[in-house]
């Protein structure tokens, strides 16, 4: 696939370390973000609210502190935007497991696994911050050690000073 290919579904294209992060948008709401292996090229952004994602992005790929500000829309069931909630409560630097998810809302691990996977908003909602009780756990419906989606994951992880095997934090929810 060439650069360009696939592009025009993105609003824009921010280049990271591990590929890319395709950034969708309509009617004024960021819509989707998209992890994209590297090669896809950048495309600069195609409306205002494209810009500010892209600009927040590329702070964050910067400074792992960084916060976003951009509004999120309302997306999902009752049940992911639940665990969503609690995924976004996780600080920077620090994981939590499954289980420990499942156990601080009150449901399952695997559920809380498939609300990971639903995740329209990877990055703001840092669903990347969840492994498993023994390692690195999925990544983005995906769960092959060796591919890409997993590369991102322990590029986000370290990147946000998890730099430890198994990916594991002995702290629980507060």
């Amino acid at each position: 696939m060439n650069p360009t290919q696939g592009s025009n579904i993105f609003s824009a294209i921010v280049a990271a370390p591990f590929g890319a992060i395709g950034i969708r948008t309509d009617a004024g709401i960021v819509t989707e973000l998209v992890y994209l292996p590297p090669h896809f090229g950048e495309k600069a952004a195609t409306d205002a609210v494209a810009d500010i994602v892209a600009r927040q992005l590329e702070n964050y790929l910067c400074d792992a502190d960084f916060p976003f500000t951009f509004p999120l829309p309302e997306v999902g069931s009752a049940f992911q935007r639940k665990v969503w909630a609690a995924i976004a409560s996780i600080p920077r630097g620090t994981v939590r497991t499954y289980g420990q998810v499942a156990k601080h809302i009150g449901s399952a691990p695997r559920a809380v696994g498939q609300a990971c996977g639903a995740n329209w908003f990877p990055l703001v909602i840092p669903c990347h911050r969840v492994t498993a009780a023994g390692g690195l756990g999925g990544f983005a419906q995906s769960d092959d050690e060796n591919g890409f989606q997993l590369s991102v994951k322990r590029w986000l992880l370290a990147h946000e000073g998890v730099n430890h095997s198994p990916w594991q934090q002995q702290t629980i929810f507060g």
